[in-house]
């Protein structure tokens, strides 16, 4: 494919090449000074130390040294800008924002038993309460896949909600309500039919009825495994419930449901610089028109919105939302100085060797996954929504940590974007890959769903891949299989733990 040049706003001064270049090559009227690898920034003008350098039409850094038109720009070439205040944001009512209509407005879900989103899967999910009796329940869910789940075919499969919390913690930490209502949120998850089991130790430090109610906290949905004797009482005790959750579920059919009830989470993981381009304002558009149909859209990522976060803020459809946004950043700042880092240390190796520079342009790329819906609600990680809308979720960026906290949230079905690629996914949520460049597809023809790259060659708009992507989205939360879940690729839940270890 031939290079092209691609700025984003006029006010920039750099553009991005759409493939690698040599030095001496012309492209788009200008001649590269340098070898500049793909998706990595030329400068446009000359400019001299100090000077901006934007893209996005925001400043990305102050140069670090003189550069000429044609020159290459890259992480070590500039200083990061200082953050936006938190101080300084205030709430004024947004500007209506006129939306894209979709032309599916229903999708096959499975209805909620408490009346709240609809489940775009069928699992028994096993819930643990400490990370010392993972091993039976991994052994359990082999066994119930080999001899109990065949005879419920309407049954999806089984979930072990796995994760290193519980026990060896500071149970009453502050923070500690972070991992608490996480876990205890996930229970509740669409996805698993408003059945619960519950497996626990019997001395671990998160006892059942941090996790459930009275009414919850029965025979029926909980076993201890201390109050067993031995591994066969307890396996066969943990089958005789599972059997029991399985023929509840195995009565529940996929019936068609309004867009209203759906929860769909987007993120974002081994970002590039075609990603603010291609794949995440596809998938933008996309949240664009499953809000505009009435869905419940979530985004997350605190550090890869905080150099964002005044744009946020004048989105925020409420004062208790921008109030929300500004408590959720600021106890985030506090966390990572904490540790003696700020937002710099976010962007990675990959994602310096995919063309971003800094935290400032991974965040411009990052946010515009949101669309242009206004913000109805700011939730901190692993808190329920209670509004219809688009939805930042103040969750950390890490992917693994990212996925389990919109679990909690409720999300059923999550859309996630790549430039220089991941085998991600989640156990109890199908995951739908989208890749920002045409080289990531061709490379993982298997694993990537929806390619964005057309974008960037211009054989597509924004608008057709988000299109196409809100038309997977729907397919999939109606019972069709991204590579993720035809594959069985999945990760450990890492809850987020701020708080102290013992």
């Amino acid at each position: 494919m031939k290079a092209r040049l691609i700025q984003i706003d006029p006010r920039d001064t750099v553009a991005i090449v759409t493939e690698a270049g040599k030095q001496g090559e012309l492209i788009d009227g200008l001649t590269l000074l340098s070898d500049i690898p793909q998706g990595h920034k030329v400068a446009l003008t000359d400019m001299h130390t100090g000077d901006a350098v934007v893209r996005y039409g925001v400043v990305l850094g102050y140069l670090l040294g003189d550069v000429k038109r044609g020159m290459w720009i890259n992480e070590t070439s500039l200083e990061l800008p200082l953050q936006p205040s938190l101080q300084s944001l205030s709430y004024s009512k947004p500007d209506p924002v006129v939306l894209p209509v979709p032309k599916r407005t229903t999708f096959e879900g499975f209805a909620n038993p408490d009346g709240g989103y609809a489940g775009t899967r069928n699992y028994l999910a096993i819930t643990t309460t400490v990370q010392c009796v993972s091993g039976v329940v991994d052994q359990l869910v082999k066994r119930i896949n080999a001899e109990l789940l065949p005879k419920y075919p309407n049954v999806d499969g089984v979930v072990a909600i796995n994760h290193a919390y519980g026990c060896g913690v500071a149970i009453n930490a502050p923070d500690a309500v972070i991992p608490i209502r996480s876990i205890k949120n996930t229970i509740k998850n669409p996805n698993f039919g408003g059945q619960i089991m519950v497996v626990g130790l019997g001395c671990e430090k998160l006892t059942v009825d941090k996790l459930l109610s009275e009414e919850e906290n029965t025979k029926e949905n909980v076993i201890i495994l201390q109050e067993y004797p031995g591994f066969e009482a307890m396996m066969s005790a943990l089958l005789e419930m599972a059997e029991k959750k399985l023929a509840m579920l195995n009565a529940r059919h996929r019936t068609s449901l309004p867009l209203s009830k759906l929860c769909i989470g987007m993120q974002c993981g081994g970002s590039d610089a075609f990603s603010g381009i291609t794949a995440n304002p596809s998938a933008g558009y996309a949240s664009d028109l499953l809000v505009s149909g009435g869905s419940t859209v979530m985004f997350s990522e605190v550090t890869e919105v905080r150099d964002g976060v005044h744009l946020l803020a004048k989105r925020c459809e409420t004062e208790a939302a921008v109030q929300k946004l500004i408590g959720e950043i600021g106890w985030y700042d506090e966390y990572l100085a904490k540790g003696s880092v700020d937002r710099s240390a976010n962007p990675t190796p990959g994602n310096k060797k995919g063309g971003l520079s800094n935290i400032v342009e991974k965040a411009m790329g990052s946010i515009v996954k949101s669309g242009h819906a206004n913000i109805c609600e700011v939730l901190g990680p692993g808190e329920l929504p209670t509004k219809h809308g688009l939805i930042f979720a103040a969750t950390p960026a890490s992917d693994i940590v990212c996925g389990p906290s919109q679990l909690a949230s409720g999300i059923t079905l999550q859309v996630f974007m790549t430039g220089r690629g991941t085998p991600y996914g989640l156990a109890a949520a199908p995951v739908i890959k989208v890749s920002s460049r045409n080289a990531m597809k061709a490379m993982w023809q298997d694993l990537i769903d929806v390619d964005a790259g057309s974008v960037a060659t211009g054989e597509e708009t924004v608008e057709q891949v988000g299109e196409r992507l809100f038309n997977l989205i729907l397919d999939v939360a109606s019972g069709a299989k991204p590579f993720a879940e035809q594959y069985g690729l999945n990760n450990f839940l890492c809850y987020f733990n701020p708080a102290p270890i013992t």
